[in-house]
């Protein structure tokens, strides 16, 4: 059996406010994301343990390249795969698709053979939808949240 852990934990220090599209995708460019030392520290065990870290994320896929350095210099190597939404999005559709976009994903890893052993993420969105995994972490994010 084959098992995946998907894990979104790039949070910078701030204040919690509604969602801003424009603001976010300024944010991605500048690949400033810190990660929580704590939940680096849980991917390396899962690493250790044969888990298969997955990082699915409604980052589009023209910010693949900045996303992957950003892990990268956080810390993060390993992971089995980067699940982005396609490039092609206008302002707001994240906010009315990003439950069905992660958990169709989810699906087809279930669908391919993994097991999700746990489903971290620092929005309800992120955790949202069947299938939803064996475990969820809702992680507090003091940047933003979607509402």
């Amino acid at each position: 059996m084959k098992r995946v852990s998907l894990m979104i934990f790039l949070l910078t220090p701030g204040r919690t406010t509604l969602y801003d599209d424009t603001c976010f995708r300024e944010y991605v460019v500048e690949g400033s994301g810190l990660a929580l030392p704590e939940t680096r520290r849980l991917y390396r065990r899962l690493l250790q343990l044969g888990v298969k870290p997955v990082f699915l994320t409604s980052r589009t896929e023209d910010e693949r390249n900045i996303t992957v350095t950003n892990l990268r210099r956080q810390g993060y190597s390993g992971w089995m795969k980067l699940l982005l939404k396609p490039a092609v999005h206008t302002a707001g559709e994240l906010l009315g698709s990003v439950v069905a976009f992660k958990s169709g994903e989810r699906q087809k890893l279930e669908d391919a053979g993994f097991t999700i052993v746990g489903n971290i993420g620092d929005q309800w969105s992120d955790i949202l939808g069947a299938p939803e995994g064996a475990r969820t972490f809702k992680l507090p994010d003091p940047l933003y949240y979607i509402g």
